[in-house]
């Protein structure tokens, strides 16, 4: 259910799929030959469903291009460029200022996350709930690649909420390093 929050200068909608955590790693695994995460094509089906109705308060219309733009990132669900979502072959039709505008739209509803990585071009990723990466970000070809971190973050947020006052607390871990086929070269 689409729940909708007022603050001073705008309205936001609360994305249903990120933030609170359910049952396993989001229900799907990670592609074990890059560490990068991938959503099967049902579940991101129903993701981009309910995303797209959740949009609506924000008087986003469905169109062809959110859907393809939603779909791609969710089955996708890594931190990607906006000229490598307009790589996607579902989206090669869109421009990439059509790209860009369904991105800042997206980010202001808080469906999607920006990353500047240390200067690098800006990446965006889907916000999925109970499912949070982690970077390897190489500093010599910037590949970026997902790692699992088993660190007890979930209490160490709860802990910095009650001792601060501040809610909606996320944390985010990027590691940077030489990647192994760089070090090889």
């Amino acid at each position: 259910m689409t729940k909708k929050v007022a603050t001073a200068s705008r309205t936001k909608v609360i994305n249903p799929v990120s933030r609170e955590s359910t049952s396993g790693a989001g229900g799907h695994e990670h592609c074990c030959e890059h560490l990068m995460c991938s959503i099967p094509a049902s579940e991101a089906d129903e993701l981009v469903e309910q995303l797209v109705e959740n949009l609506k308060p924000l008087n986003m219309r469905r169109t062809r291009g959110l859907v393809a733009l939603l779909m791609e990132m969710a089955i996708h669900h890594h931190p990607m460029t906006l000229l490598e979502l307009g790589a996607k072959p579902n989206l090669s039709k869109l421009d990439q200022a059509t790209i860009y505008r369904l991105m800042m739209k997206l980010e202001e509803a808080e469906i999607v996350r920006r990353f500047s990585f240390r200067g690098r071009s800006t990446h965006f990723q889907l916000l999925v709930r109970g499912h949070q990466h982690d970077y390897l970000i190489c500093k010599s070809c910037e590949k970026i690649t997902s790692v699992e971190v088993k660190l007890p973050l979930d209490g160490l947020q709860r802990s910095v909420t009650v001792s601060t006052g501040w809610h909606e607390i996320q944390a985010e871990l990027e590691f940077y390093g030489i990647c192994p086929a760089c070090v090889k070269k």
